[in-house]
This record gives structure tokens, C-alpha cells and sequence, in this order.
């Protein structure tokens, strides 16, 4: 079957970058107003630079530092941005370009170019910093600096603050502007919803294309092929929201698995379940989809109860998705859900509550339920403020725990794995034995997972899901068969 798309990849206002500044201003102004501090100094940012292959000249693709991305927009490495709180101007500064730089890497762009291409109030050069913010400061004395300094609670890593030659002629705040610049990423604007739902779409597509083409035969890494090329000849991603994630068999329960030691690299065998962790970045924005289906296009009974035990809790969640829901009251709602299918099939034996007491839920989803969703596949803010990690298994792994609201981008994710290292103590634990039917366990030894995710709007009144793949059996069985998606219910 030969490939195509019905998309285009739609134009990227710069105004999108123009708004999130505005939007940053007025956060940064009201903090410092109702911290009583006075309205100046300037918010700068340095952007990421090109990194080489260890100790050679391979340059690696280059992709921007993220906040700088969200505020700037800009795709050139090498860059500084500054926002005056006191008058609203934006400030790029572009490194000087070697005259050499224009034989071997293309035309170097006049300082004009950026200012238009941006958006920005002024275009100066980097070895400027020091002289045009001193100049465009209002204040007396040393101008004030907001650089970027915090935490990221998913790597645990720090935001690296601006620094450049002649800073020590500046004062510097290192803890007001990460937490505010945080939360106004957390909250999507329409424009950045766009550019989500257009990685949504791509990339539900390329799903669909890779679940056509899946065979028994083929190697995990020809699926992520499919995949990547799908995405980039027409959708003009570039870059992948993430390694993708094409485990088929025994490792579909491994849950980060696609990394270097573990390469996409098996033989997919008939009988075989694929999970397949998938998304494009277009313009940045992300996109984080799985898919768990048969390679051989024909569930069997345990690989139905599976992945319906998972599809009821993916679609519990997303039906109880509202504005004020709590994200932890999400997660355990999909555990529960889980485990009365996995009772009802006979798999487990008990009270779910007894179980819920027990975290049974974390011996089949160790992971959490879901993750903020935009710039980043993790976006930060989970934990930016409000109640902070819960220590119990499962819940340790929720990268948020916030009450959601309207204008969040979220992934619903649930899954239930048969993992060995997690499943052996379970039934051997004097606390949980007694939950297991040990004989029905046993009979999915080596099944792998199944994970589901979606990505997720929060709307004023419940929510939308942003992600457009085959999701019921019989819709997946019916696309491997051949039939068009969107399925045509009328035929």
C-alpha cells in the first residue's frame, strides 16, 4: 500500500512567540507589583548552542533550549534574549558570524533579517550585551538581570542561567523568573494548540501507516522507520518528540525501552503484541502517542482482556477529565479500572479496594498516569507548586499532582505490564499472594504490555482528546485488514 497524507504543514505565526512574551510580561510585572518591587531590569535568556559529536567536528542537528523557543521562536543557535519589564522591548542578540561562515554554511543574515523574521523591538550582537542593556536601562545604579535558574522535577536538572562577558556589571536574580516563566508554559494558547494538534495529527497518521504496514518478519527498527519518515516527507518534522519506543513482544513491558542497549532491534514474531511509543515535534510543539495492537493484525482472547482492561481505564479518565479534577484521583482511577477487569477475568481474586490499600495497581502500571504535554514531551510545572510527590509506589512515578485546568495539555496513558522483577515479590509478598490467581498469571508470562495514550485538552467543561488513531479492537483489526481511517461506519 503506498503512502500519502491528507495534511499540509501549516504555517507558524511568529505572533504565537510575540504572545507568550506578553504573557511572561504581565506575569513578571504583577509578581514584582504585588511583591512591592519596582517595575525594571530585564528578563534575559540564552539560547541553546551547537554541540559536537565528543572530540569531533560532527556537528550534531541542532534544536533549541526550550524556554527559549517558547519565548523567541528562534531556530539558530548561538542566541540571547532580553525583555525590558520597564518598557516591554524584546532584545535578540545574534552571535557575530565569521566572514568564512558564509562558504560553508550559507548567508549571513544582517541583523535586520532577525528583527523581522522574530518579531523583536531591536537585533544587536551578542558581544553587545553589555552596552545595550546598560544603555536601555531606565534604573539607577547596576540594571537588574532575571536569569533562568530551576528545577526540572522530571530530569532533576537545573536550567542553565544566562552568562556572558560583562555580567559582573549587572545585579542578578536567580529565583524569581523560572517558577512564572514555568507556569505560563503550563497553560497553552491557541496558536500553541494549533501547532500541538497538527503533531497530534501527523502523527496519528504515521501510527496508522506503520499499524498497515506491520508484519511478522520485520524488525522493530523498520516500524520506527515507517514512522520517522512519515512524519518528516509530510508533516516536515525533523525532530522526534522523543527515542521512539517500538517493543514487540517481551519487551513491551519494558516501559523506556528503544535506548541504545536496547536498540528497536528485535524480529517481530506472529503472535506478537507491539506497543509502539511514537510522536513528531513540529515547530517545537510535541506530540506523545502509543498504540498496542497484534502484528499479525488478529487479537487473541489474553491480548483482548489486556488491552480492554487498558482501553476501559483510558476512557474512564478521559471521561472524567475536567477542570479542578485532581490528577492523582486520575491516576487511581485507571488502576482501579485495571484491576476490576483483571478480577473479572479471573486473573486476580479479592476486594479492588483491599487491593487500591495495597498498591496491587503499581505491580501492573508502575509508571504514572500522564505528563504535561507542549514544548517538551515532559513539559515542566508537575510539581511547580501545590502538594509535592507521594511517596507510595506508583504514585512516586506521577509527574504531576496538580488539579488540572482549562488549558493544560496532558497524556492519558494507562497500562498494565507483566514484569517479572515487579510480579515475582507481589506473588511472593505476604501482604499481596493472596490477590493472585497464580496458575491464570502464569499464563501471561513473556506477554509484555499494552500501553494506550492519548493527548488531552483541558476544556472549560471536560476535555478533548487531541490524538486520532484506531483504538477499539475491532477498529484496529479492521485498519490492519485494510479497511480507510476513519473507519466509514456507513459501509
Amino acid at each position: 500500500m503506498a503512502s500519502s497524507s491528507s495534511l499540509t504543514p501549516p504555517p507558524v505565526p511568529i505572533e504565537l512567540h510575540v504572545r507568550n512574551r506578553e504573557k511572561l510580561l504581565s506575569s513578571i510585572r504583577h509578581h514584582l507589583s504585588h511583591s512591592s518591587r519596582p517595575l525594571h531590569g530585564f528578563v534575559l535568556l540564552q539560547g541553546g548552542d551547537e554541540q559536537n559529536r565528543y572530540d569531533t567536528d560532527h556537528v550534531d542537528v541542532f534544536r533549541q533550549e526550550s524556554y527559549f523557543a517558547y519565548l523567541f521562536g528562534v531556530k539558530e543557535p548561538g542566541f540571547y534574549g532580553a525583555i525590558d519589564i520597564a518598557t516591554g522591548k524584546s532584545i535578540l542578540f545574534s552571535p557575530r558570524l565569521p566572514a568564512e561562515y558564509a562558504v560553508w554554511l550559507g548567508e549571513i543574515k544582517p541583523l535586520s533579517y532577525f528583527k523581522e523574521r522574530y518579531m523583536v523591538s531591536l537585533a544587536c550582537y551578542t558581544d553587545e550585551i553589555t552596552k545595550v542593556l546598560q544603555d536601555e536601562s531606565q534604573a539607577s545604579g547596576k540594571p537588574l538581570l532575571f536569569l533562568l535558574h530551576g528545577l526540572n522535577t522530571d530530569s532533576d536538572n537545573f536550567s542553565k542561567p544566562a552568562d556572558f562577558q560583562g555580567i559582573d556589571n549587572f545585579d542578578t536574580d536567580l529565583t524569581t523568573l523560572h517558577p512564572i516563566l514555568t507556569e505560563c508554559r503550563v497553560i497553552k494558547s491557541d496558536l500553541e494548540l494549533a501547532l500541538i494538534q497538527f503533531a497530534n495529527d501527523i502523527s496519528s497518521e504515521a501510527h496508522v501507516e506503520v499499524m498497515r504496514k506491520a508484519r511478522a518478519g520485520m524488525y522493530e527498527y523498520q516500524l520506527e522507520s515507517i514512522f520517522l519518515h512519515h512524519t518528516y516527507m509530510y508533516g516536515g518534522c525533523r525532530h522526534c518528540s522523543y527515542t521512539c519506543i517500538c517493543a514487540t513482544g517481551g519487551n513491551s513491558a519494558v516501559l523506556h525501552y528503544g535506548h541504545a542497549a536496547a536498540p528497536n532491534d528485535r524480529t517481530l514474531e506472529d503472535g506478537d503484541l507491539a506497543l509502539l511509543d511514537m510522536g513528531a515535534e513540529y515547530n517545537f510543539y510535541g506530540s506523545d502517542i502509543t498504540c498496542s495492537y497484534p502484528v499479525n493484525g488478529k487479537f487473541t482472547s489474553d491480548q483482548s482482556l489486556i488491552y480492554n482492561a487498558v482501553l476501559d481505564a483510558h476512557n474512564a479518565v478521559i471521561s472524567t477529565l475536567k477542570p479542578g479534577v485532581s490528577w492523582v484521583d486520575m491516576h487511581k482511577l485507571a488502576e482501579k479500572v485495571i484491576l476490576e477487569s483483571l478480577k473479572r477475568e479471573g486473573i486476580l481474586d479479592g476486594n479492588v479496594d483491599d487491593m487500591m490499600v495495597e498498591r496491587l495497581g503499581a505491580v501492573f502500571m508502575p509508571h504514572g498516569l500522564g505528563h504535561l504535554l507542549g514544548i517538551d514531551t515532559h513539559d515542566p510545572g508537575g510539581y511547580l507548586k501545590g502538594p509535592e510527590r507521594i511517596k507510595e509506589p506508583g504514585l512516586k512515578s506521577l509527574r504531576t499532582t496538580r488539579e488540572m485546568q482549562e488549558g493544560m495539555v496532558i497524556t492519558v496513558e494507562p497500562g498494565c505490564y507483566f514484569i517479572d522483577a515487579l510480579l515475582v515479590p507481589a506473588m511472593g509478598s505476604p501482604n499481596t499472594t493472596k490477590f493472585f490467581n497464580h496458575a491464570a498469571v502464569g499464563r501471561f508470562k513473556g506477554f509484555g504490555g499494552v500501553r494506550i495514550e492519548s493527548d488531552v485538552l483541558i476544556t472549560a467543561n471536560g476535555c478533548k482528546n487531541m490524538t486520532k488513531v484506531p483504538r477499539e479492537v475491532g477498529e484496529i483489526e479492521a485498519v490492519m485488514a485494510g479497511a480507510p481511517w476513519p473507519l466509514d461506519r456507513a459501509s
